[in-house]
């Protein structure tokens, strides 16, 4: 029996270079919008452009893309190989905001092909990449970073981090203590994995005065059970943390921000800032 494997819309949204790689990934460009603050200086060589009323017709936009090693489709607990819309909303927001991440010490919690990370070292003090190991992730997660390392201005570290495993190596409890700022993307799936999420980020926010970031997508089904269409997954996640009454303050972020990556923004996907309130009073 075939097993069944599911595939990001991100490939399906736009056309991408995309190049096969002889251990069976893919390389994509993901191309994006400079935002101001990173547009390169324009030689004095390049022949100045007019319109058609004579006027200087100025590019007020570059573009640049990242190369990005990811699978094209999965099993579902593989599925942080592939990328998803969550990371480019969260890149987007970044870029968006550059001085709420600016000389900040980052860490991504399953940072599956580390594209989200790669982003916010644009600005960041130093960014902690993240995620369980299962199919060498760490390493595509490596790969990447060295992929885009011209855009990379911050130091970086790769480091195991398993939501179902509360005892933490020596080197990733000095590395979440550091932290200012968490992000996540798209990790909210599967049952188990979402109560483990909303606990690890529990110990994490409990480390001092830290703030998460977490994008997802609400995904909707109809189900027999509830004769209606529910964002189960959603649903959960929010179940997680009555559950564990956490004092979180949870700011939900309008996401008409602007965009610099190219992927429909639809409208049920979610953008959360949380923050412990012991550490904001």
């Amino acid at each position: 029996m075939s097993t069944h494997k599911i595939t990001s819309e991100i490939f399906l949204e736009n056309d991408k270079y995309s190049e096969k790689l002889t251990n069976g990934d893919t390389v994509t460009q993901f191309a994006f919008k400079c935002p101001s603050y990173m547009m390169k200086s324009k030689s004095k060589a390049k022949t100045v452009k007019y319109d058609e009323d004579d006027d200087l017709d100025v590019n007020r936009e570059e573009e640049d893309c990242l190369n990005i090693e990811h699978n094209v489709s999965t099993e579902l607990q593989m599925v942080g190989l592939q990328v998803w819309r969550g990371a480019l909303l969260l890149a987007d927001y970044i870029l968006s905001n550059p001085n709420l991440f600016r000389q900040k010490v980052i860490m991504e919690l399953g940072s599956g092909v580390g594209l989200t990370s790669i982003v916010a070292s644009f600005v960041a003090k130093e960014v902690i990449c993240t995620d369980i190991n299962l199919g060498e992730i760490l390493k595509l997660v490596q790969r990447n970073f060295m992929r885009n390392i011209s855009y990379v201005k911050c130091k970086f570290h790769v480091e195991e981090l398993n939501f179902l495993n509360l005892e933490w190596s020596k080197s990733l409890e000095e590395k979440v203590n550091m932290t200012d700022i968490f992000i996540a993307a798209d990790v909210i799936y599967d049952d188990v994995i979402t109560d483990g999420f909303v606990t690890t980020l529990g110990k994490l926010l409990s480390k001092g005065p830290k703030t998460a970031y977490i994008a997802l997508e609400k995904r909707y089904v109809f189900t027999i059970a509830d004769m209606e269409t529910v964002a189960p997954m959603y649903e959960e996640f929010l179940r997680c943390i009555k559950r564990r009454n956490f004092n979180w303050n949870i700011e939900y972020i309008k996401i008409d921000f602007p965009r610099f990556f190219k992927y429909e923004r639809v409208q049920h996907m979610i953008l959360m800032k949380i923050e412990n309130r012991i550490n904001i009073l």
